[in-house]
């Protein structure tokens, strides 16, 4: 058996899911406008850069929902599936996604963004194993604005990897064949670490890595 694993944002997604998730709430009046905005397009260039503070950006970020019933922050997110994300589940991404899938590959969705955001994107692309920021919640059940565990961002992808596999009774070893697309220099860990690394839809910097090395590139949405 092979081990199929996908970033989600720019590679299975054009653009960025948490980061448009932002720009949802301040355009629904969520978060508070302007000033909300530009922070958040602030934390999304640290994230291409590959600086970005993930503990102070999912602070901000959840606190525009977080503190309000739990039901209607999931409305909110079903209008934001609906009217936003909709448009960028786009067929040639789920067309690679079946193609591991009928080769009967262990598939996963592994992601920097919160599972908040993210779980109804792999169940739009019918993936069922998804490896996403977990976020904290306290005795109440109520989110916390912090991180639960190993965030999987970076080299924490590959921690979180290891530990969702263990808890299949599996390993990494095991597998003929590791894939893994992306199109982030924040995954470089996890690239460098698969048996078949996949530029897909590139960033300039992990393009030209992925030149120098010889990694395929590939552009879902050209």
């Amino acid at each position: 058996m092979n081990l199929t694993l996908f970033d989600l944002d720019g590679t299975l997604i054009e653009g960025d899911s948490d980061h448009a998730f932002g720009g949802f709430m301040v355009d629904t009046g969520w978060a508070d406008g302007e000033a909300w905005r530009t922070r958040n397009d602030g934390f999304y260039a640290d994230y291409v850069a590959g600086r970005l503070d993930l503990d102070a950006y999912i602070e901000f970020t959840t606190g525009a929902w977080r503190k309000r019933p739990l039901a209607e922050a999931l409305a909110l997110r079903e209008r934001f599936m609906r009217e936003v994300m909709a448009q960028h589940l786009r067929e040639p991404a789920r067309a690679l996604v079946r193609k591991h899938q009928d080769a009967g590959d262990l598939v996963a969705i592994v992601t920097a963004t919160n599972e908040f955001v993210t779980t109804p994107l792999a169940e739009a692309f019918g993936v069922e194993h998804l490896i996403a920021v977990r976020l904290e919640r306290d005795a109440l059940g109520a989110y916390t604005g912090r991180i639960e565990g190993t965030p999987s961002f970076q080299a924490g992808k590959i921690a979180r990897v290891h530990d969702w596999l263990s808890s299949l009774g599996r390993q990494w070893q095991e597998f003929e064949r590791v894939t893994f697309y992306s199109d982030s220099i924040n995954d470089l860990p996890l690239l460098e670490l698969a048996s078949h690394p996949v530029a897909t839809n590139p960033a300039p910097s992990l393009a030209a890595i992925a030149a120098e090395r010889g990694w395929p590139q590939l552009n879902l949405f050209a």
